[in-house]
């Protein structure tokens, strides 16, 4: 399984991209003027002192308790370095890179399932009494599930860090179950998706004074850009432009899961950007076929390629999707009635 494909690779030149997860609008005017500072601002050699202060008045907490990084997946490479792991397990089916990162630090992964007849919601006793790491997101991607914080709160003991992935939860309205600041618990972050600028790493770690103080040791001096600091702090005070860019997000969501419940189709309950759903075996390939990139699931431990992620995107593009799944839905069944009548 490669655990580094990511929905980037999904796309291509003329294709309607349902397979990234990244807002489908323009950025914010004062975004825009950040990211032209921070480009003015690189002759000299980037300092992330304001995006870490900035960053840690944003979520209440002090800055010692707060490490800007270049996008979570570096947040997720420190964390395989941070200790000699005995037994680390990463929840799934969840973003990958925490898993990819610990293989290649050298430390074997146990793997705790979340099932689909549950609607992939956590199950705390899943996961091994003697993990030291445990890593999950919320709300998850792919499957959209937001567990309970008390749920992840139980996974907490002592020696044990509980990593979570809160990539996503700027897109839930309210950013319910938030756990920054909880004792025994990283949270990872990212800026990326919500304000459309994947080129731009920019994400950050908030987590107990002394974890935080780990992994700045093992970070790459000035790894975090001074395009990326400016936009940090410049988003760390743009509340009500997230709560909007939330609720949004929200709409469009609902309106693709309307879409897919009038088609019959499985899905869990989602409280991220996107939806997971159990399209058929082959609706991949054939989406793309009609011009259409959607994320396939197979690379997800867990899943199979009969599901398929979408992202929530306006409902004009939504409605080419369902049109083009709808098309694909009636091929398919033309091919199967021909089988069976050839066999009968």
């Amino acid at each position: 399984m490669d655990l580094h494909h990511h929905g980037d690779t999904e796309t291509g030149p003329g294709l309607l991209d349902f397979a990234v997860n990244v807002y489908a609008g323009p950025r914010p005017a004062w975004l825009e003027a950040a990211l032209l500072e921070g480009i003015a601002a690189s002759s000299a050699y980037p300092d992330a002192a304001p995006a870490r202060a900035a960053l840690a008045g944003r979520h209440g907490r002090t800055v010692d308790e707060v490490l800007p990084t270049a996008g979570a997946a570096e947040a997720c490479t420190l964390v395989a370095r941070l200790r000699p792991w005995r037994r680390p397990v990463v929840v799934h089916p969840q973003f990958t890179e925490p898993h990819a990162a610990l293989e290649a630090a050298g430390r074997p992964v146990t793997v705790a399932l979340c099932r689909a007849e549950d609607g992939f919601r956590l199950r705390p006793s899943a996961v091994p009494t003697d993990a030291d790491l445990v890593v999950v997101g919320n709300p998850v991607n792919p499957t959209g599930v937001l567990h309970p914080a008390a749920a992840i709160r139980s996974l907490v003991r002592p020696g044990r860090l509980v990593v979570v992935d809160e990539a996503f939860l700027d897109a839930v309205p309210g950013e319910p179950e938030a756990l920054a600041g909880e004792p025994g618990v990283l949270v990872l972050r990212s800026l990326t998706k919500h304000w459309s600028i994947p080129g731009i790493r920019a994400g950050y770690a908030i987590g107990e004074p002394a974890v935080i103080a780990g992994l700045a040791a093992l970070q790459a001096p000035w790894s975090v850009s001074s395009p990326a600091i400016a936009a940090m702090v410049a988003i760390a005070g743009a509340a009500a432009e997230s709560a909007r860019r939330a609720r949004e997000l929200t709409a469009w969501r609902e309106h693709l899961e309307a879409g897919l419940l009038d088609r019959g189709l499985v899905f869990p309950a989602s409280a991220a950007p996107f939806v997971l759903a159990r399209a058929g075996a082959g609706v991949h390939a054939a989406l793309r076929g009609e011009g259409v990139a959607v994320r396939r699931g197979g690379t997800f431990p867990g899943l199979d390629d009969s599901w398929v992620r979408m992202a929530a995107r306006p409902p004009e593009q939504t409605g080419r999707l369902l049109e083009a799944l709808d098309k694909v839905r009636a091929g398919a069944r033309v091919r199967t009635a021909r089988v069976r009548a050839a066999g009968a």
